[in-house]
């Protein structure tokens, strides 16, 4: 066998090893919390020994941080595609906000922030993690966009769209999270409707 193919093999099977450990992982902070979960019982959920688990990853925080990079990922990825914003603005934004409610209503990733805000007060930095692997750079691409469309005549693009994100992310935590549905329900469409007014109110 060639060493490149040696190589790609092993890449191939580290890759897979890693999925393992993380898929684990999740089970295992979802059920137990942070606090509440050990390496012993991550290397247990995903079938493998404990060493396994930390010849990939140094400690449990860089394992959580791992389990948020991927799923963050995934999320923009699904969010925004490989390519750059374009087109009408009108379009955009209102596909923005709805692929990004039906990403975060995602129950795995429901359960997965619930874990984040439920811990925050004792790891801060789990937070922060999440804001700088997921929230910034989706808060980037929105902001390059608006200042790529000065028809949209938004004066601060920073603060518009810190509104527009805090909004989406708003809605998901106090509807699908705090259970805010059950006493103060408001559809989905009418917050994105509200949104679009807001974004386009000065637009021609």
């Amino acid at each position: 066998m060639r060493l490149t193919q040696a190589r790609d093999l092993n890449a191939e099977h580290n890759g897979e090893k890693v999925e393992q450990i993380l898929q684990g992982a999740m089970r295992e902070f979802l059920a137990r919390g942070y606090a509440g979960t050990s390496m012993e019982k991550v290397a247990a959920a995903a079938g493998v020994s404990k060493p396994t688990v930390y010849s990939y990853f140094k400690d449990k925080e860089k394992l959580f941080q791992a389990l948020i990079k991927t799923l963050a990922e995934k999320k923009f990825s699904s969010t925004f595609g490989k390519e750059p914003l374009v087109g009408d603005p009108k379009i955009v934004l209102r596909n923005i906000a709805e692929v990004a409610f039906n990403n975060l209503e995602d129950e795995e990733f429901s359960c997965f922030m619930r874990t984040i805000i439920g811990e925050s007060g004792r790891f801060p930095e789990l937070s922060k993690a999440c804001t700088i692997n997921l929230f910034k750079p989706i808060n980037d691409v929105i902001v390059e966009y608006i200042i790529s469309h000065p028809e949209l005549k938004i004066s601060d693009p920073e603060a518009a769209t810190s509104l527009f994100v805090g909004t989406l992310v708003y809605y998901h935590i106090s509807q699908n999270i705090l259970h805010i549905r059950e006493v103060m329900p408001i559809e989905r469409s009418r917050v994105v409707d509200n949104l679009m007014e807001m974004m386009l109110y000065s637009s021609p």
